[in-house]
C-alpha cells in the first residue's frame, strides 16, 4: 500500500475497493529542484500528495520582497484550492525546494470521485474542514504568539524542516526576519 493510500485509507475511512478506484486516479509525478509545480497566474487543474521533498507556496509583496506562505512537507497535500474548484488563476508560485514526488490527481478525474465513493460529498467537506482549521490556527498564532512561541510551534510540529529548508524561507513563512529567526534558534 503506498503511503497515499495509507493516508486516504486512515483519513477518510474508506472501504477497499473505493480505495483502489481513488487510487487508481492518482499518477505518480517528479519534480526537480527549482522547478515550478504551479505558477502564478496560471491556472490549476491537479490536486497532489507529496511523499518525497518540499513545496513552497510563496508570492511578492508590493516592495518586492518574497513572501513564504507555507511549507508542504511529505505526507501533506498540494494545490491552489481556489483554482482547483473554482477555477481561478493562481494568486501564489508553488515551486520544489529539493526533488519531490508526488501523486497527482487532474480536475477531470477529480470530479469523477464522487461517481466512484457515494459518501464523497461529505468526506470532501472534511477535508477541505481540515483545511480550513489549519489555516485558522495559523492566523491565530500569527496574532497571538510572539516569535519565538511561533518558532517553537512549527519545530514541534514539523522539526524536520529546519535541516530541510534554508532558514529565510522558514522566517518568512513565521513572519520574522532571519535575524530573529537565528537569535531564537540560537537561544533555544
Amino acid at each position: 500500500m503506498t503511503q497515499l493510500e495509507q493516508y486516504i485509507k486512515s483519513y477518510f475511512g474508506i472501504s477497499e475497493a473505493h480505495l483502489n478506484a481513488i487510487s487508481k486516479m492518482f499518477k505518480e509525478e517528479r519534480i526537480e529542484k527549482n522547478d515550478f509545480y504551479l505558477k502564478k497566474d496560471q491556472f490549476c487543474n491537479k490536486l497532489s500528495f507529496i511523499t518525497e521533498g518540499n513545496l513552497r507556496i510563496f508570492d511578492i509583496a508590493a516592495n518586492g520582497k518574497e513572501i513564504t506562505q507555507w511549507i508542504s512537507t511529505p505526507g501533506d497535500f498540494i494545490t491552489d484550492l481556489s483554482g482547483l474548484i473554482f477555477r481561478t488563476k493562481a494568486r501564489r508560485d508553488i515551486k520544489a525546494l529539493s526533488n519531490t514526488k508526488l501523486y497527482t490527481i487532474y480536475r477531470t478525474d477529480y470530479e469523477l470521485i464522487g461517481g466512484e465513493v457515494p459518501n464523497w460529498d461529505k468526506l470532501e467537506k472534511l477535508f477541505i474542514a481540515k483545511c480550513f482549521i489549519t489555516l485558522e490556527d495559523r492566523i491565530f498564532s500569527f496574532l497571538s504568539m510572539y516569535s519565538k512561541e511561533r518558532y517553537e510551534h512549527l519545530f514541534a510540529y514539523k522539526p524536520s524542516l529546519f535541516n530541510e529548508v534554508p532558514l529565510q524561507y522558514l522566517a518568512s513563512m513565521l513572519g520574522m526576519s532571519p535575524e530573529t529567526l537565528s537569535r531564537i534558534r540560537s537561544n533555544s
